[in-house]
């Protein structure tokens, strides 16, 4: 599909002027709750697709930001089930209607000379390779599967308050995998001390499996403003790294 091409920047600036102010709030922004806004617009999420269109990873706006501006990267907007590719620029010019007419349905990044939308999605131009298989086993992404319940009491916990638990003892032979590994808040992990969940008569509320992708995706997909990307992941062959 080809993409719509703007080539002079916003306000007749150079485009590559333009889109660097993106990335330093302290030239840009008149007022310290301007800032603190542009920092949660740039920490929000983006998926990244390689050229074939095949999801990669998800990456911060900040980073995708950077990748639009020296054009190694595309936006991917996708709008009833439909599509359409833009560069930085058009991005840009698009974001000016958007603003005026459709306000909430996308996060901004404000600079001195302009307002543009933070994208859902970019393409790669030119890296077609695929992305791995196996999705890390990681304490970030346990909590994540578990969704930060205590997998013993079923009782929703902060991080701060949940440790990992061997289902079978290191002691017994249990070892780190996805299927041995479970959230736990404190109270159980001492109950349950060194034994496995029968002989300490505790049951898990469910079987600890692997996930067939990255379980901080899903949660994602749970939220509106990441809908875009359910047209995009494919379960039976990708999964997601987080960088």
């Amino acid at each position: 599909m080809s993409s719509p091409r703007v080539r002079t920047g916003i306000h007749g600036q150079p485009a590559f002027e333009e889109a660097a102010s993106v990335f330093d709030p302290l030239q840009t922004l008149a007022t310290s709750g301007t800032a603190s806004a542009l920092v949660c617009s740039l920490d929000c999420k983006v998926l990244v697709l390689n050229k074939l269109y095949i999801a990669v990873r998800v990456i911060s706006a900040r980073r995708a930001f950077s990748l639009l501006c020296r054009d190694i990267a595309e936006v991917i907007h996708v709008e009833d089930e439909k599509f359409a590719n833009y560069n930085f620029e058009s991005w840009a010019e698009l974001s000016l209607l958007r603003r005026e007419f459709e306000p909430d349905k996308h996060d901004w990044v404000r600079t001195v000379h302009f307002e543009v939308a933070v994208p859902r999605v970019i393409r790669l131009l030119g890296y077609d390779r695929l992305p791995a298989q196996n999705v890390k086993l990681n304490r970030r992404n346990l909590f994540a599967r578990d969704r930060n319940q205590c997998q013993y009491c079923g009782r929703i916990f902060p991080t701060s308050e949940l440790s990992i638990d061997h289902i079978v003892p290191r002691a017994q032979g249990g070892g780190d995998s996805w299927e041995n590994l479970v959230c736990s808040c404190v109270r159980c992990n001492a109950r349950k001390g060194g034994r496995t969940p029968d002989e300490a008569q505790m049951k898990l509320i469910r079987k600890a499996i692997r996930p067939k992708r990255n379980p901080l995706i899903t949660l994602r997909l749970g939220q509106e403003r990441y809908s875009s990307w359910k047209a995009f992941l494919d379960d039976a062959y990708w999964n997601v790294e987080l960088r």
